[in-house]
This record gives C-alpha cells, structure tokens and sequence, in this order.
C-alpha cells in the first residue's frame, strides 16, 4: 500500500508542478530497500537493490537523450525498490501503454497531429542516420506538448496493485 501512496504522491505532483521532487523520490527509494530487507532478510534487499538498478538502468537513456525527466527516472527506481525487478517490468509496460494513451489524446486535443507526425518522422530519420533528432524535439523546448509519465507510472501502479490484490478480495 505504501508503493500506491508513493506513486499516488508523484503523479498528483507531477500533474500539477510538472516535476517529482527529491523530497519524495530519494526517501522513497531507500525506504523501499530497508522495508523489503526488513520482510525478506537478504532475499528482500536483494530484490529491492535488482528492481531499483533495473529501473535506473532501463530508463537512463531516455533521461540522457532528454526524452524523460530526472524525476520519473529516480521515480522509477524508488518504484523498483519496492516492487523487486519482475514486477516493475509489468508496471513499466502498463506505464507506458497508459502514456501513450494520454499522448494520443493530449495530441489529438491540442490539435497537434500532423506537427506530431512530423516530429515522428525526424525521430525516424535521426534513428536510421544515428544523429541526435535535435533541440525542438526535446523536453527542453518550451513549446513541446508533454505527458507526465508520473501520472501514467501512478495509474499502473494502482492497476497492477488492485489487480494483484483481485484473487484476494474474490
């Protein structure tokens, strides 16, 4: 319940200031591997240490490249410290299809479609020509139409929980 409240905390913080703070992120993530180490001895820190490196590692990347902010990648890692590696893989996957959703329609709703295409197409061109895509398709640029990905990493979090809490209540 505690990964929920954390993640609940992050997305309201990004919807609203665009940012996921340190103040919640660091504690979170070494409370995440005291806890599982605390419940599970050297099996629990283990699994808290995997899932927080997976995160980290997996996304350090797109934090490079300028594609996601510091603070859903250190989000991230806190998630991963309280869910061990296994299932930080579910709610990244389920993260990123509720991203996308929320790109779909943040487009469609700014009227951005064709501009999006274009940018997808630069994206492309700098892929098969291994360029940087350049500064306009950055996070960095101010007119970007940005998702919070704290809001969708908060969303799968919920989903996985309650459907892994399903079996339970049924």
């Amino acid at each position: 319940m505690l990964c929920i409240v954390l993640a609940l905390a992050a997305g309201w913080t990004d919807w609203r200031t665009r940012r996921i703070p340190n103040w919640l992120t660091v504690p979170a993530f070494l409370l995440g591997i005291a806890v599982n180490a605390y419940a599970g001895r050297w099996q629990g820190a283990k699994a808290a240490l995997l899932g927080a490196g997976l995160g980290l590692v997996v996304l350090l990347p797109f934090v490079l490249l300028k594609a996601l902010g510091a603070g859903d990648w250190k989000l991230v890692g806190a998630l991963g410290a309280w869910l061990g590696p296994s299932r930080l893989v579910a709610v990244l996957i389920l993260a990123i299809f509720a991203a996308g959703i929320m790109a779909v329609g943040l487009v469609i709703w700014k009227k951005r479609v064709g501009r999006t295409l274009r940018n997808i197409g630069h994206m492309l061109a700098s892929l098969f020509t291994l360029h940087l895509p350049g500064p306009e398709l950055s996070l960095d640029n101010p007119e970007s139409t940005k998702v919070p990905f704290g809001v969708a990493l908060a969303l799968a979090v919920v989903f996985y929980v309650g459907m892994a809490a399903w079996p339970m209540v049924h």
